[in-house]
Parts: structure tokens; C-alpha cells; sequence
């Protein structure tokens, strides 16, 4: 006899009492888990991309402590855990809880960070990167939601159904501090942990994000992501730009001529087409019906500011269809630092000897980060206008997109029954234009298995930036939903 997937994931569903699972998740997050967060959110635990000297701070060190002594107090069946260590490498918490369903011969791999972005600057007044508050059930500060909550979310889906006796497959954890910085130092781990991790059915990762806050949200597709240090020097010392001005060349429009390489100015496109790649018609689908869910809203969330005589500033454009794939399916270029400037304050007249940027180039999902970077150094190194000195330097942890594999009718019944359970509505799909490096590994070296990856970053909570919150509503919805598709899993 053949089993029927939704059949049994029906039967999973039901077997949970759903009442004690919401007061059960309820309690822990409002008894243990924002506490605890609250004192994550204090630690500035910063990537080591962003904090060189992270081993003799010690603060990714504390929080994987803290999150570590928390986890083992769990009543998880035959929860297990170890704080890897690999020389030179950032810490990752490894935890594992055996199959209380007979004949489960898969893992489920809960998947979460603990390091965090730097603290950029604009916070509200009352608020910052380090100093946690609670106001209208959203948890302000630097990483809570990106995504220090996903070991607690994580542990807490499964002492729930082991709370209520329900059976689930074979669970581990990792849970790393390097995400932030491209995951480099974890591909390590999972080489060594591989025989640990046994055949992986389904992963779950709670790092990403969700169109609004009335329902489940799975993330179907990631971007990739190079980024590098684009220098160019035209002088050895700055000179009276007066005297000089019109005879040395600036090194501002010799990047501005390198920019003209790589994008068009009016639009943002970027022109080589080794950065594009075809956009699969399933994800065309997908990006129309949440086009329908989101509405403007996509763009109108943003925090613009004021522009010319009061006027909103505008995005690039007003579809919500073409904006959904250009911020998932199309790259994009930014640049986030730069060095050579003085500050306004103190900015003299001077023809500054160099002038050197940030980039930060997201990929689309099917396009091979490695050849992206061999390219964009190319592009920018050839040739350089006037002769000028121009170097780009790659940064570490160059991390490849990804695209979720079709989902298994098991998959799609227990999410869509989850999110009707917790949320009152279905469950949508969304693709994101962020990256989790560790999908695309994982999907490599267990090409069956199953993906659901969402999380909490919403509407507003603005990762990485000023006033980063956590929704924890949302959060306690999610974890409650995250438990039951545990139990649906075979």
C-alpha cells in the first residue's frame, strides 16, 4: 500500500493539542525566551568580518555560552549539545535529539546564527544597536531578529511536541557565528560534522524574512552575494586642488567612470550579463501572486525620505511585480563604505590622492559567485582611466544564491496547514534578496532533501539598519508553526 503524504500529515496535525501548544510556546517566550534575548541583544557579538579581534573580546564567545546553557536546560528527548571548536574558527553550538517516531530514518536540521551585523548609525533616539526594549511586543536592538531567536525558537517547537508526547524524526541543531561574514568559517564544520548530520529530509532555517505579519512566509530562492574593497589612488599626497585642479584627474570620477562599467546610472541595471541569469517561470508565478498578497506596500514600507520640495523620494519602480524581482532575481549593486573622505567638517581644498568603496554586488540566485567575483575584478582592474592605480580586493566568503527545490506534497500540506492554524491565513512564498550561504551547501550534499526556510524580518524590522526589532507575536506564531510541521514531517 502506498501512504499518502497529506494523509499523514493530516493525521500528525491532529494528534497535536493545538491550544497547549500555543499556551506552551506562549509561556516559554514570554518566561524565558525574551529575557534571554534581551541579554543577547546587550552583547555586541559582531561578525568577525566586522570585528577582527572577535577571540580576544570574547563576545561571540558569550553568547554561544549563554545560548548553550539555556539550550541544555531544555526537556528535549535525549537532547545533546557541544560548542564545536575548530582551530581558528568561530564557535558553532552543535545539539542533537533522537526520533521518537519508530522507523524515522531522517534528520531534520534546525539551522540559526548568533553573530551579528555592526551597528550602523540613525537609531531612534531612545533606541541603539545594544540596548534592548520591548515596546508594543517588538524587541528593538541589534540582532534578535537576525537571528539570535532561532536556537530558542528552535529547541522550544520541539520540547513542545515532546511535552505532549507527539512523535517526530531525529532533530539536530547547528548554529553558527559567522553568518554575517559569509559562512566561510562553517563550511568547515559541516565537512566534519557531516556523519553527524545523518540523511537530512528536511531543513529548517530561520534566518530570513516575511512579506507581512498575517502569515506563514517560505522562502524560495536567495541571493548571492560579492563583496570587495574598490580602490583607486591617482597621487601619492593630496595637493592645493586650486593650483592642481584640471591637471590631476580626480580620483572620485575615475570610480565614477569604473561605476559606468557596471551600471547604468539612471536605472541601477547592471550591465554585464555574466550577473544576470534567466528567471525560472515558477518563481515568475510566485513573484505575481505575492505581487497580489503585498500590493504597493512592497515599496511604500521603505523609510523614505522627504525629497525635492517635499516630495516622497521614489523607488525604481512602482510595480510590485518588477520590484519583488529585482530585489530577489536581478543584481544589485550598493555601496556601503567608503575611505578616503574626510568628514564635511574637515573636508578643505584639497584634490584628495584616493578615493576607495565598499561594494556590495548581490548576485541572482543561479549565478556562480566565484566567476562573478574572477569578473568584477576584470571589469574594474582593465585598462583604468588615466593610467590611475585601481585594485580590487575581494572579501572573504564569497556565497553562491540558491533556489528551493519543488516542494514535497507533505511540505506544502503542512505549511499551508500550519499557517491556517497559527496565523488564519495561507501560507505564501516569497523570494529574498539576502543570503544564507549554508542553503546552497546543504542542498548540494542532500539533494532530497526538503527547505523551509522563513523567520521573522517583516514589514519595518529593518536587519541591519537603525531600529532592528524582532516581532514577537509573529516570533510565537512561527515557533508554534515550526513544531507542527516537525510533526508532519515523515
Amino acid at each position: 500500500m502506498i501512504s499518502d503524504p497529506t494523509h499523514e500529515t493530516a493525521t500528525a496535525t491532529q494528534s497535536l493539542d493545538q491550544e497547549a501548544l500555543r499556551a506552551f510556546v506562549e509561556r516559554k517566550w514570554n518566561d524565558e525566551i525574551v529575557p534571554a534575548l534581551t541579554d543577547y541583544i546587550a552583547v555586541p557579538a559582531k561578525s568577525p568580518a566586522f570585528d577582527a579581534d572577535w577571540a580576544k573580546h570574547g563576545y561571540l564567545e558569550r553568547v554561544v555560552s549563554e545560548a548553550a546553557q539555556w539550550a541544555e536546560q531544555q526537556r528535549v528527548r535525549g537532547l545533546r549539545l557541544e560548542v564545536v571548536r575548530l582551530p581558528g574558527r568561530t564557535p558553532v553550538i552543535f545539539f542533537e535529539s533522537p526520533a521518537t517516531r519508530p522507523g524515522s530514518t531522517e534528520t531534520i536540521v534546525l539551522y540559526g546564527h548568533l553573530d551579528k551585523q555592526p551597528e550602523f548609525a540613525g537609531w531612534r533616539n531612545d533606541l541603539g544597536p545594544w540596548t534592548p526594549k520591548l515596546e508594543d511586543g517588538r524587541l528593538y536592538g541589534r540582532g534578535g531578529a537576525d537571528d539570535g531567536y532561532a536556537i530558542y525558537a528552535s529547541l522550544t517547537a520541539l520540547a513542545a511536541l515532546d511535552a505532549q508526547g507527539v512523535e517526530r524524526p531525529r532533530c539536530v541543531g547547528l548554529i553558527e557565528t559567522c553568518e554575517e561574514s559569509g559562512s566561510y568559517d562553517l563550511l568547515p564544520y559541516v565537512d566534519a560534522l557531516r556523519d553527524r548530520l545523518g540523511t537530512v529530509g528536511l531543513v529548517v532555517c530561520l534566518d530570513s524574512g516575511a512579506g507581512n505579519y498575517d502569515q506563514l512566509w517560505l522562502t524560495t530562492s536567495l541571493r548571492g552575494l560579492v563583496s570587495g574593497d574598490l580602490d583607486v589612488t591617482v597621487l601619492d599626497e593630496g595637493i592645493h586642488s586650486g593650483s592642481n585642479g584640471g591637471i590631476a584627474p580626480s580620483s572620485f570620477r575615475v570610480m565614477r567612470q569604473l561605476f559606468e562599467r557596471l551600471e547604468d546610472a539612471a536605472s541601477g541595471a547592471l550591465l554585464p550579463k555574466g550577473f544576470h541569469c534567466p528567471i525560472p517561470p515558477q518563481r515568475l508565478s510566485e513573484a505575481e501572486a505575492t505581487a497580489q498578497i503585498l500590493g504597493d506596500t512592497v515599496w511604500k514600507s521603505l523609510p523614505w525620505a522627504c525629497g525635492q520640495d517635499g516630495r516622497q523620494v521614489l523607488p525604481t519602480t512602482t510595480d510590485p511585480k518588477e520590484a519583488l524581482l529585482n530585489s530577489t532575481w536581478r543584481p544589485s549593486l550598493s555601496v556601503t563604505g567608503a575611505a578616503g573622505l574626510p568628514a564635511l567638517a574637515d573636508a578643505g581644498n584639497v584634490l584628495r590622492p584616493r578615493t576607495a568603496f565598499k561594494l556590495s554586488l548581490r548576485l541572482p540566485p543561479l549565478v556562480d559567485a566565484a566567476t562573478a567575483v574572477a569578473g568584477l575584478k576584470a571589469l574594474l582592474e582593465l585598462d583604468p582611466p588615466y593610467n590611475a592605480k585601481v585594485t580590487f580586493r575581494p572579501d572573504a566568503g564569497a556565497a553562491n544564491g540558491w533556489s528551493a527545490p519543488e516542494l514535497a506534497p507533505w511540505l506544502a500540506a503542512a505549511l499551508d496547514d500550519a499557517s491556517r492554524t497559527h496565523y488564519g491565513a495561507s501560507c505564501a512564498y516569497l523570494g529574498q534578496g539576502g543570503t544564507i550561504p549554508l542553503m546552497n551547501v546543504l542542498q548540494a550534499g542532500f539533494p532530497r532533501a526538503q527547505f523551509m526556510v522563513c523567520g521573522v524580518l517583516g514589514p519595518k524590522s529593518n536587519a541591519h539598519g537603525p531600529n532592528e526589532f524582532l516581532h514577537v507575536p509573529y516570533a510565537k506564531k512561527l515557533t508554534a508553526a515550526v513544531a507542527q510541521v516537525i510533526a508532519a514531517a515523515p
